[in-house]
């Protein structure tokens, strides 16, 4: 009987559902206590030095104070790579693994794109990674964010090109054109936030996560503008977008001339993604 994972279940099952704290117990086990996965799943135990069992104490102390595990490894999966995050990014979500993976089957492998709100950078480089005749540039308002961004882009030896940008003010120059530009931008409403899990609503960066409940469109609104500027002709539009908008931001796309505007499904059946064609 694996002793260690039990106790990590009990330890957490007044935080977690059964479900997230079997998870949990994995992950500690298996990628940080570093036993085999088939030695948990057959249900040795493990023999923990005093270093680790203080490690340990350390780790379920961070988790009953609903930090993410993400945060607490260091690192998060996208698209089967190993992102660096920090509490300085988003963790990246399924979701927006769905959106480039819609863009890989969609863009040109020669197309210059333009990410706008990289945070870990997880879009910017794993497009540069899965198209590599192309040239990705990424945007974000936060020095931190593009200082992990950049180390992830080296870490996964991706040339992107990493630019410190406030969309919301940035005027572009008459040179800068793109074929793509994609962007999930903060899009939770203040009004969204009771509904919201301790893990994201604690730890997570408000920065990247929220807009007023008087203007929820303010960044699709002004990167669609910027996109009548700096796309190519034909140039195409992503968006992740929050559920509950996806109706007004096509109307708002259309009534600014873009053609081709879908609003698409996510695997879980909700409005989640945006595209357009300028």
């Amino acid at each position: 009987m694996n002793i260690t994972a039990s106790y990590i279940r009990r330890e957490l099952q007044d935080y977690y559902t059964p479900q997230e704290a079997g998870n949990l117990s994995r992950l500690i086990c298996c990628e940080i206590l570093g036993q085999p996965v088939v030695d948990y799943y057959l249900g040795k135990d493990i023999t923990l030095s005093a270093k680790a069992e203080q490690e340990l104490q350390s780790l379920l102390r961070r988790l009953r104070n609903f930090e993410p595990i993400q945060y607490i490894l260091g690192e998060a999966r996208f698209l089967g790579r190993a992102f660096q995050v920090a509490s300085g990014v988003l963790i990246p979500r399924p979701e927006t693994e769905e959106l480039v993976e819609i863009m890989l089957k969609e863009i040109s492998s020669t197309s210059r794109i333009l990410d706008i709100g990289t945070g870990s950078g997880c879009i910017a480089v794993t497009l540069a990674k899965e198209l590599p005749g192309t040239q990705v540039t990424a945007w974000d308002v936060s020095e931190e964010a593009l200082a992990i961004a950049a180390a992830n882009s080296l870490a996964l030896q991706a040339p992107v090109c990493f630019e410190q940008r406030d969309v919301l003010s940035y005027t572009p120059g008459v040179t800068e054109r793109y074929d793509v530009i994609v962007s999930n931008p903060p899009y939770v409403t203040e009004a969204e936030k009771q509904d919201m899990e301790r893990n994201v609503l604690d730890w997570e960066p408000s920065l990247a996560l929220f807009v007023p409940d008087t203007d929820p469109l303010r960044f699709y609104r002004r990167i669609a503008v910027l996109g009548l500027e700096m796309l190519e002709p034909d140039g195409k539009l992503y968006f992740e977008i929050n559920r509950t908008f996806g109706e007004d931001i096509v109307l708002m796309m259309r009534e600014l001339g873009y053609r081709f505007v879908r609003l698409q499904e996510d695997i879980s059946h909700n409005d989640r993604f945006v595209i357009a064609q300028k």
